[in-house]
C-alpha cells in the first residue's frame, strides 16, 4: 500500500508545524506528502518549505494564489495525490489535525484485516478524533451507517471498527481507485459540508469504516460540537446543505429526508444557543436563497485561476468531468 498524505493549510503557522512534525514521525512512514497552502499570509508558506526539505522528492508544496477554502484546497490536494498512478490511499487532514504516532499504521492494519475477511470493497476510513484532553471531539463524532446489514456490522466489528456512511476531512483515508471513479470534492462549497457530500458520494455502493486504532487530535480552540454558533459562516452551512440535498447524487432519497430532519433539529439548537440570532437569520435567508437559486460551479472552473500547477490542473479537469455527469 502506498499512502499520500494531503494537508491543507491556511494561516495557522504553529499548528501547521506541529501537524507536519507528527506526519514525519509516523511509525509507518507516509510514502508521499502534499501540502496545499490556501494563500496564507502569516508565514505558513515558509514553515512548510522549511519542514518539507527533509522529505525531499517525496513531498510537494502547492501554493495557491487565492484562498479557495477547505473544499478547494482538498480538491487540489487529492488531485495532486492521484496524479501518481501508484497511490493506493489518500490521507486528508487540515492543519489543525495532529496525528498520533500510529495513526497511519492503525488504519492500514485495520484495512488489511478487513480485506482478509471478505471482498476488498473498502472505500473510506476515518480516524478516531480526540480533543486536546484526550476525549472524543464532539465535532467529529462518527455515526453508524443507517440500515447497515447484520453482515456489514459484524464484519466491521470483527476488525474492531464501525460501518459508516460519511466522515469528516479531519482525518480521512480515501481509496485512490474510488477517487478516480467518483471525481473530486466540489470546490465551490468553499467551507463546510464538502467532506460530508464527498465521503457520502464515495461511500454510495461501497464500504466505509470508523477506525478507533487510528487516533488524531483536532486542536480546535474549544471542544465544541457541530451545533455551536458558527457566526457568519452559517451561510455556508445553509447553502451547502441545500446543495447536498437538492443537487448531489451522494445520498439516496430516503437518506435525504432523514438528514434534512436532523439538519433542521441542529439548526434549531444553533439558534437557541446563539447570542446573535439576527446574524444567523440573515445567514439563513441568504444561504436559503443561494441554495435554491444557484448551483455549485464546476471544480475546474473554481480552481482554474487559483495557481494550481499544470499537471494537477490537468487531473482536476479530468476528474471534474466525473462530477459533472
Amino acid at each position: 500500500m502506498r499512502v499520500t498524505a494531503v494537508l491543507v493549510a491556511y494561516n495557522r503557522r504553529e499548528l501547521l508545524r506541529e501537524s507536519l512534525a507528527a506526519l514525519a514521525a509516523q511509525s509507518r512512514p507516509v510514502d508521499r506528502l502534499v501540502v496545499v497552502d490556501n494563500a496564507s499570509d502569516d508565514g505558513s508558506v515558509e514553515v512548510a518549505a522549511e519542514m518539507l526539505e527533509a522529505w525531499g522528492e517525496r513531498a510537494r508544496h502547492i501554493e495557491l494564489t487565492e484562498n479557495t477554502g477547505g473544499a478547494g484546497g482538498f480538491a487540489t490536494g487529492i488531485a495532486a495525490a492521484v496524479v501518481e498512478d501508484d497511490t493506493d490511499w489518500v490521507w486528508v487532514m487540515d492543519d489543525d489535525t495532529v496525528p498520533g504516532p500510529d495513526a497511519l499504521a492503525g488504519a492500514l492494519e485495520t484495512y488489511e484485516r478487513y480485506r482478509a475477511s471478505g471482498p476488498d470493497d473498502l472505500a473510506v476510513m476515518g480516524s478516531r478524533v480526540v480533543w486536546t484532553d484526550g476525549e472524543d471531539h464532539p465535532m467529529n463524532t462518527p455515526k453508524p451507517k443507517i440500515r447497515a446489514s447484520e453482515a456489514e456490522r459484524a464484519r466491521a466489528a470483527s476488525v474492531d471498527a464501525m460501518e459508516i456512511r460519511s466522515i469528516s476531512f479531519v482525518s480521512a483515508f480515501l481509496r485512490a481507485a474510488r477517487v478516480r471513479e467518483q471525481g473530486l470534492p466540489i470546490a465551490d462549497y468553499f467551507l463546510w459540508n464538502d467532506d460530508f457530500e464527498y465521503s457520502a458520494r464515495l461511500l454510495r455502493g461501497a464500504r466505509g469504516l470508523y477506525v478507533p486504532a487510528s487516533v488524531v487530535t483536532h486542536r480546535t480552540v474549544k471542544r465544541g460540537s457541530s451545533d455551536q454558533d458558527p457566526g457568519p459562516r452559517f451561510f455556508y452551512e445553509v447553502r451547502n446543505k441545500l446543495w447536498v440535498f437538492r443537487r448531489s447524487p451522494a445520498l439516496f432519497g430516503w437518506e435525504k429526508l432523514l438528514y434534512s430532519a436532523a439538519t433542521a433539529r441542529r439548526w434549531f439548537r444553533t439558534f437557541r444557543a446563539s447570542r446573535d440570532r439576527a446574524q444567523l437569520r440573515d445567514c439563513l435567508r441568504r444561504g436559503w436563497k443561494a441554495g435554491w437559486l444557484t448551483a455549485p460551479r464546476s471544480t475546474r472552473d473554481v480552481l482554474r485561476n487559483a495557481g494550481v500547477p499544470v499537471d494537477v490542473m490537468y487531473e482536476v479537469e479530468k476528474l471534474s468531468r466525473l462530477n459533472d455527469r
